[in-house]
């Protein structure tokens, strides 16, 4: 499928090219991958090979970046790419990920590596995503959702899907992303146990911290 950058990323191509020496140019291969996947839908051959041209890199260079990171996705996706994280933490944590990988193959009716027949979801178990203390947790396109439950994430595909599709009379408000539990970030799930003392007056700071 051929493929060419549209007028408006070929200005944000401008902007990143602008980060780097002149002689260093490739090294924005990474981010203008990651801005022809966004356009194209995924990692095409074709959009390998505009990378190269524009950056005069040997397009094999390019396909080795390609082929080496996950987050490249080399055949189409869904519209809502479900990664789920199943490493240790995640199947440790909270009610374990082969709990949300349950519910979600229940839900959307898919294996891992597979695609619903509408297009909406690709369901993918991945390694680490680096949100162990808030597992188990999946990444859906570029948000992450944590401290799930089968109940939770059922609910959260729910609402993506009649989001996407506007069911009339269905609840479409997707939940924020972060932790689904109501805790701050990845603050202790059980509250402070630590630092729960009156703080220390303003003398005892630098003045920039005052």
């Amino acid at each position: 499928i051929p493929f060419k950058f549209s007028e408006q990323n070929n200005a944000v191509i401008k902007e990143i090219l602008a980060r780097y020496p002149p002689q260093y140019k490739k090294a924005a291969v990474m981010p203008i991958l990651d801005l022809g996947q966004r356009q194209h839908g995924f990692t095409s051959l074709s959009v390998m090979n505009e990378v190269a041209r524009l950056l005069e890199m040997p397009p094999m260079r390019v396909y080795e970046v390609a082929t080496f990171y996950t987050m490249y996705n080399r055949t189409p996706v869904g519209k809502y790419h479900v990664q789920v994280c199943t490493t240790t933490p995640c199947q440790l944590g909270g009610c374990g990920s082969d709990a949300i990988v349950k519910a979600i193959e229940g839900h959307l009716g898919v294996h891992n590596g597979q695609t619903t027949k509408d297009n909406l979801f690709t369901y993918l178990e991945v390694e680490c995503l680096g949100a162990c203390v808030n597992a188990p947790m999946v990444q859906i396109n570029d948000d992450y959702y944590e401290d799930l439950t089968p109940e939770s994430i059922v609910a959260l595909l729910k609402a993506l899907e009649a989001s996407a599709k506007d069911v009339a009379g269905t609840p479409s408000k997707v939940p924020a992303p972060g932790p689904a539990s109501g805790r701050e970030s990845c603050e202790p799930s059980g509250g402070l146990t630590s630092l729960k003392g009156e703080l220390w007056g303003k003398e005892v700071f630098k003045k920039e911290f005052q």
